[in-house]
């Protein structure tokens, strides 16, 4: 990752410090809002194509405090909790400055599917930063339903083929929204772990070949 190394030696002093907590936080505070107060503050964050014609640009920043309308607490609260644990862990191995070009890199991928199918979400971003943290910490074991011991990476390959199910369905049944959210959400992920994934799939493909090719020299 030289390019971000250079970038991090030039403009590391705009990173954002805690960034991951404003974000738990202001999520916090829009479902309160919404949940208990003004259910109208929820459709004037969301990040839609026909808000920024009209000129509401603050939706390009809005967006990311726009939780789930999930209505009950104790899962809300756990799905935050699990937010901020990811995004701490990795906002403290990457430092201020990469945490916050990742988190950007998802928002610019919700924009462009906002631009192009007229809604944008964060769905796609909190999925990335799982994503993330099951790459670096593939053997980091974590309590399924506080009690069940599980390997975060196979959650991540559960997660992973999940979303190429949900991507798939949402093709076949030409979901153009879906297929967008789900694509460009994870430009962060893309942009930091592109090129390693690339290199993975390569040499697992040709280590697969010679062990066949070992196995059929023998038989």
């Amino acid at each position: 990752m030289n390019w971000l190394d250079r970038l991090n030696r030039r403009f590391g002093r705009y990173g954002i410090p805690g960034l991951i907590n404003l974000i738990i936080i202001g999520q916090v505070v829009v479902w309160i809002i919404t949940m208990f107060i003004n259910q109208n503050v929820y459709p004037l964050l969301r990040l839609t194509r026909s808000g920024l014609l009209q000129g509401q640009l603050w939706r390009l920043v809005s967006f990311i405090f726009v939780p789930t309308l999930q209505t009950n607490l104790f899962y809300f609260a756990m799905e935050m909790y699990f937010y901020w644990w990811v995004g701490s862990a990795l906002e403290r191995a990457w430092g201020d400055f990469r945490f916050t070009v990742y988190w950007l890199a998802g928002m610019l991928g919700a924009i462009i599917s906002c631009l192009i199918t007229g809604i944008g979400t964060t769905s796609g971003l909190f999925l990335s930063l799982f994503f993330a943290y099951a790459w670096m910490w593939p053997d980091q074991q974590i309590l399924l339903f506080f009690f069940i011991p599980v390997k975060v990476k196979w959650i991540g390959w559960i997660s992973g083929g999940l979303w190429i199910l949900e991507l798939v369905m949402a093709i076949l049944r030409l979901d153009l929204v879906s297929v967008s959210s789900l694509v460009f959400g994870l430009a962060g992920f893309l942009l930091f772990f592109g090129g390693e994934m690339f290199h993975w799939c390569k040499d697992t493909i040709v280590s697969y070949k010679r062990r066949r090719d070992w196995r059929n020299k023998w038989k």
